[in-house]
């Protein structure tokens, strides 16, 4: 049975990076707390000072929404009349 996924989360994250100057590859596991759905990824963290730090990646289909809710989208109905008799 094939399950559809619509998000992903996690409590930690895993990064993987190679040193240029040695070829060695070293893991870290980060408490970052992961987010992901088909409109944005999301980490979040606490800062030097303890406060609350996020970054946020849009994919495409995210930039597009956020400019349909903050007024810049095209100026069609997308769903061809949705919603209008």
């Amino acid at each position: 049975m094939d399950e559809e996924l619509f998000e992903l989360t996690a409590s930690e994250v895993t990064v993987e990076i190679k040193d240029p100057a040695t070829g060695k590859i070293y893991r870290r596991e980060l408490p970052i707390d992961y987010y992901e759905n088909a409109n944005f990824l999301r980490l979040r963290a606490e800062n030097m000072d303890g406060s609350l730090a996020q970054l946020v990646f849009y994919t495409p289909r995210g930039i597009e929404r956020v400019k349909d809710i903050t007024g810049k989208g095209p100026d069609h109905d997308r769903c061809g009349g949705h919603g209008h008799t």
